[in-house]
């Protein structure tokens, strides 16, 4: 009887074991095996993420784009979000620990609803990362710890490679080096326009942009909607477009034109975005499976830059 209880006890503690470790790996870790719904190439090097994964990773660069500061910053903060919390927006984790970044409250970051809001907790891990001296050109796990203060500060390092990918797609600097494929499975919205002649969906994206990226030169739309300009079909006259001016054509104007095309495939599938069209390449939610493919504008006269949608982001959301 004794050692049957024994044996009983004993699977009950293993069973207590498992349970505790399941725990910690779903909401301290993120899934074993996420799904590889988004990928970034780079040199001949591919990183894989889940959805969730490419929207924060997305987020964390597209902020530092708006702040004018340099891709290694962007590596940086990748890199500290991968070990901290696999770049998943986590409820918990060690003691108050909250967050893409794993802040604490108790320790001046914020408070807990802050903290998990990952627009505020990016800014605040660049706001402490500004004050590094010369963190540009440190090793990206050293300006990690300045900020971060872990009790395990070369662990950073380990993610620094898969950072560099990311942040060298997501801040334009690889074009067209990023893709997430959606299923495309949207359901009808409401088409009403609203004062600026944009549909809900529509009007969301622009918002969107606009808090991320700062004050943007937008157009393709208007109050009471847009009857001419665009070719046949075009989304534009359904209040479903926009147009994101990177004018004139230049080296810089294309880099930051690709962070901007690539953060919304990012956001695709939360965003419910059909396609994105952007230095002569096209992203389609219906063949998202190819990724970027050549975007070849209907024969017709006009300026090419414009046509190929080489001085402007194109994005259109789904009716």
């Amino acid at each position: 009887m004794r050692l049957r209880t024994a044996a009983g006890l004993a699977a009950a503690a293993a069973l207590v074991v498992v349970a505790v470790t399941g725990y910690f790996v779903l909401h301290h870790v993120g899934p074993l095996l996420p799904r590889a719904d988004c990928t970034a190439t780079v040199a001949g090097r591919t990183v894989d993420l889940s959805q969730e994964q490419a929207e924060n990773a997305a987020l964390i660069t597209a902020v530092s784009v708006q702040r004018g500061m340099p891709a290694r910053a962007a590596s940086i903060a990748l890199a500290t979000a991968y070990q901290e919390s696999k770049l998943y927006n986590l409820e918990q984790g060690d003691r108050d620990s909250v967050g893409l970044f794993q802040q604490r409250p108790s320790q001046g970051w914020g408070t807990r609803r802050q903290l998990m809001n990952p627009y505020y907790a990016t800014t605040a891990f660049y706001d402490a990362l500004d004050k590094v001296h010369g963190y540009d050109t440190m090793r990206i796990t050293e300006a990690a710890q300045e900020v971060q203060r872990s009790g395990f500060p070369e662990a950073y390092a380990a993610h620094e490679s898969d950072a560099r990918v990311l942040a060298s797609a997501l801040t334009g600097n690889s074009p067209h080096a990023f893709s997430c494929t959606v299923d495309g499975d949207v359901a009808p919205a409401s088409r009403k326009l609203d004062a600026q002649g944009l549909t809900r969906r529509a009007a969301r994206v622009r918002r969107e942009v606009e808090a991320v990226f700062g004050k943007q030169s937008l157009g393709g739309f208007a109050p009471g909607g847009v009857s001419s300009g665009h070719m046949g079909g075009s989304a534009h006259y359904d209040g479903r477009a926009i147009d994101i001016f990177e004018r004139p054509v230049t080296a810089q104007h294309k880099i930051r034109g690709w962070a901007i095309a690539q953060y919304l495939v990012a956001q695709a599938d939360r965003l419910d975005i059909e396609h994105v069209i952007f230095d002569g390449r096209i992203w389609s939610a219906d063949s998202s499976a190819d990724g970027w493919r050549t975007y070849t504008p209907p024969e017709r006269s006009g300026d090419r830059a414009v046509l190929e949608h080489r001085d402007h982001v194109h994005v259109d959301v789904f009716a």
